[in-house]
């Protein structure tokens, strides 16, 4: 008796996705070539965590409301300014860029204090004063450095998960699904480039989370994959074919949870997390998509092209399963 009879999706798909393989491949290709050329010639619109900024500490009688005195900080010029609460829950964090006609301070210092002299007449309001407890200039080299680091921390997953799949699979598969990976997070780095959205360190934490989320939906479909080679006696397309079927139900189940998790963050994390959140959002739906339509086609074509003698077992393999009861 089944206590939930009740399936998102069937469990006994029977989708000809490789018939589909080439359209598909196609569609993917064009969205990393389009978010590459927003990435190339619009840029990202990097925010303080990049190119540098004030900082200002401050402190209120009573816990403040974040998104007021972000409205207020919007209204006097301070468009990019980044509000958190940090500490106790009357202390927040704010880092954003002197206006223009800030500029005109005699030295960083003066500036510095200037705008922050601003930010607490702006972030202040009746019964809820603020005070300043820190103030200073962040410059862009700590950027840079921020960038390089991003950079250095995504090789470095991207060099992991290569040495990983290679190892537990084998080259084609470590090939396809690198390159899937990196298709999503090409599309979600994309669509903050194209929309102009500010590109922060939130916003980097959450590409690299929708690498993780991307790969390891991969990997539970070519662990299928490798089942199916195994105990099958049917054509490598089929045998695709059917682990994607197989398969589905779960990944559009763990996606869809997941999803809901993200979205419940983004509507209730504050605008702090806002661009993490949207981020993952996008990686969530990409990343599933890309393990059904692009992971297992892209077996199927060139040099990645997977036949049953790469997934034969090993006389390891063998020697074990022989032991078996």
């Amino acid at each position: 008796m089944k206590l939930f009879p009740l399936h998102l999706v069937p469990n006994d798909t029977r989708i000809d996705f490789m018939r589909l393989r080439w359209i598909s491949i196609s569609i993917a290709v064009i969205m990393a070539v389009v978010a590459i050329g927003a990435i190339a010639f619009k840029g990202f619109n990097f925010a303080l965590d990049f190119t540098g900024g004030t900082v200002v500490e401050l402190r209120f009688q009573k816990a403040p409301d974040v998104d007021a005195v972000r409205s207020r900080l919007e209204a006097a010029g301070y468009g990019s300014a980044q509000v958190q609460t940090f500490g106790t829950g009357s202390d927040l964090l704010v880092r954003l860029q002197p206006r223009e006609e800030g500029a005109g301070a005699p030295d960083a210092a003066a500036a510095t204090d200037q705008t922050a002299q601003e930010v607490v007449r702006l972030a202040s309001s009746d019964g809820n004063t603020a005070t300043v407890m820190r103030s200073e200039f962040v410059g862009p080299q700590v950027g840079k450095e921020l960038a390089l680091n991003g950079l250095y921390t995504l090789l470095f997953v991207v060099a992991g998960f290569l040495i990983y799949i290679a190892a537990r699979f084998e080259w084609k598969f470590a090939v396809a699904a690198i390159v899937t990976t990196l298709h999503d997070v090409l599309i979600c780095a994309g669509f903050f480039a194209l929309t102009g959205r500010e590109f922060d360190l939130t916003i980097l934490a959450g590409l690299l989370s929708v690498m993780g989320f991307s790969i390891n939906d991969t990997i539970v479909v070519f662990d299928r994959v490798r089942e199916n080679f195994r105990s099958l006696r049917v054509e490598p397309v089929e045998v695709l074919n059917r682990s994607v079927n197989q398969t589905l139900s779960r990944t559009i189940i763990t996606s869809f949870v997941a999803f809901l998790t993200v979205l419940a963050l983004y509507l209730y994390g504050g605008g702090s997390l806002e661009g993490m959140a949207i981020s993952q959002m996008i990686g969530i739906v990409i990343g599933t998509v890309s393990s059904i339509f692009v992971a297992c086609p892209l077996l199927t074509i060139g040099f990645l092209k997977v036949t049953k003698q790469d997934l034969m077992p090993k006389a390891k393999d063998e020697a074990l399963l022989a032991r078996r009861p």
